[in-house]
């Protein structure tokens, strides 16, 4: 995520802050900011996250090989291709990478230092959407942050 649209786009991008996502089927997503997209450090969040007996589908990119390795039902999907083969398919996590960039365009750059702040709250708004008092469930969760640190 930022940086300028010069030179190389997608993974591997200079200027640009990694972010990893997961978003279970019909359910809510999961943002990190992470230092790098190696398998040793995708390998720990799933690890920490993802049942041994969940289906994963991802996409091509070499650092998720080690899921089938350690026991991973896991699933390719070439987005070159195709997003989706029958009932496999990485949409989910597709519509929020869409949803957070139409939102985050706005502020035309977000520091590295404050982009985990704003994942956060991508992710707390859409895993909340459908709520009808999305302002309310924000300033609980304000609120209960802010208890934590006090």
């Amino acid at each position: 995520m930022g940086g300028k649209r010069k030179g190389k786009r997608g993974r591997g991008a200079k200027g640009k802050t990694p972010v990893f996502g997961m978003i279970e089927r019909n359910g809510k997503v999961i943002v990190e900011v992470v230092p790098d997209v190696s398998s040793d450090t995708l390998r720990a969040i799933i690890k920490e996250r993802v049942s041994k007996d969940a289906r994963v589908y991802t996409d091509k990119f070499r650092s998720y090989n080690y899921l089938i390795i350690n026991g991973y039902d896991h699933i390719k999907i070439d987005k070159e291709k195709t997003f989706a083969n029958g009932k496999s398919h990485i949409n989910s996590i597709e519509s929020f990478w869409a949803y957070a960039k139409e939102r985050l365009i706005k502020y035309h750059g977000i520091t590295p230092r404050k982009l985990y702040l704003y994942m956060k709250e991508l992710e707390l708004r859409f895993n909340n959407r459908n709520d009808i008092n999305l302002e309310d469930t924000i300033f609980k969760y304000l609120l209960d942050f802010w208890h934590l640190t006090t």
